[in-house]
């Protein structure tokens, strides 16, 4: 055997210790191998229909709680950016993030060697950094059929165990009872493109970095970052504000009742202000007017999703993670 071909079937060996998915369907556990921390993990577990941007959907705040199984079948090829990098913002350039929100990962194959000029560690590196698990050698295809069958699925990682002969339900737990939002939104009010106009505020339920920066670099204006459950009829900030910014998010919108608060009181402005929601904030919107969300079968989670602009006719390719509507 030649050394290039060694050398490509070395990136594909089975390297890793032992590891297992749990099911709550009681489904026969799903044995794998090891490529991140030996944490065991609970989590919903969801499937994400990209191709390519597992440094920024790993990293989106939207995957808080989740276990992600990726379908594009080989995963870790081209590594993992500088994470001391920034923009001009002061933000992670590479990435939606200052964390890697997701609780666990699940692959098909995953590739020990990687290469890209801007890589700076592995996959295998970066989930180990984080405490985070990642486990491949799975069938991502027959695992991502099951789900879109039974939908989403409750689930739970453990490396190095003994699978038990009957599988106890207490292990499982269901991140959508937490408030996920209060988990990932900031602490503190933070102001971007300071000087420009129009002032915006944007509630962060989970914000990824690129709305920042394009709110801010595309339309120029004032954005104005408050937490999820900022008092905006209080204003304790006294923030002169000419429209409101509802940001994507992980979780049930009612489980944030502060921010369909305020969402509410904007509503009531006279004369009325510009209100803008996406994926959750979009939810909370509704809530504030009156309608009710309800959780989807398995969500809708991926980078290459066709819009059609009703008004225009134009089509867009768009991003999107959401698991209630």
């Amino acid at each position: 055997m030649s050394s290039e071909i060694s050398s490509v079937l070395s990136c594909l060996e089975l390297k890793g210790e032992p590891a297992v998915l749990y099911l709550e369907n009681e489904s026969v556990p799903i044995r794998a191998r090891s490529f991140g921390a030996p944490t065991p993990v609970s989590g919903e577990v969801v499937f994400n229909t990209g191709m390519v941007g597992y440094p920024e959907a790993l990293s989106d705040p939207s995957y808080r709680g989740q276990i992600l199984v990726l379908t594009y079948p080989l995963i870790g090829n081209y590594g993992v950016p500088d994470e001391s990098l920034e923009d001009n913002h002061g933000l992670p350039k590479y990435f939606e993030s200052g964390a890697i929100h997701i609780a666990g990962l699940v692959v098909s194959s995953y590739s020990w060697e990687h290469s890209h000029w801007a890589a700076q560690k592995s996959l295998s590196e970066w989930l180990t950094a984080h405490n985070i698990p990642g486990i491949f050698d799975v069938d991502t295809r027959e695992l991502t059929k099951k789900i879109r069958e039974l939908g989403s699925l409750l689930g739970r990682i453990e490396v190095n165990v003994e699978v038990p002969q009957s599988i106890p339900r207490d292990i499982f737990s269901d991140p959508n009872k937490r408030n996920l939002v209060a988990e990932v939104s900031t602490k503190s009010t933070i102001v971007y493109g300071n000087g420009n106009s129009p002032n915006i505020i944007a509630y962060d339920c989970g914000m990824k970095y690129n709305i920042i920066r394009y709110l801010v670099e595309t339309h120029s204006v004032q954005l104005t970052v408050v937490p999820f459950n900022y008092d905006l009829e209080a204003n304790p900030e006294n923030i002169e504000w000419q429209g409101l910014f509802l940001s994507n998010g992980p979780g049930d919108p009612t489980m944030c009742p502060q921010t369909i608060a305020s969402i509410q009181y904007a509503l009531s402005l006279v004369p009325p202000r510009p209100i803008f929601g996406i994926c959750l904030g979009n939810q909370l919107l509704a809530l504030a007017a009156g309608a009710k969300t309800y959780k989807l079968k398995y969500g809708n989670r991926g980078m290459n999703q066709p819009c059609i602009d009703l008004r225009t006719g134009r089509c867009y390719i768009t991003p999107q993670n959401y698991g209630f509507a």
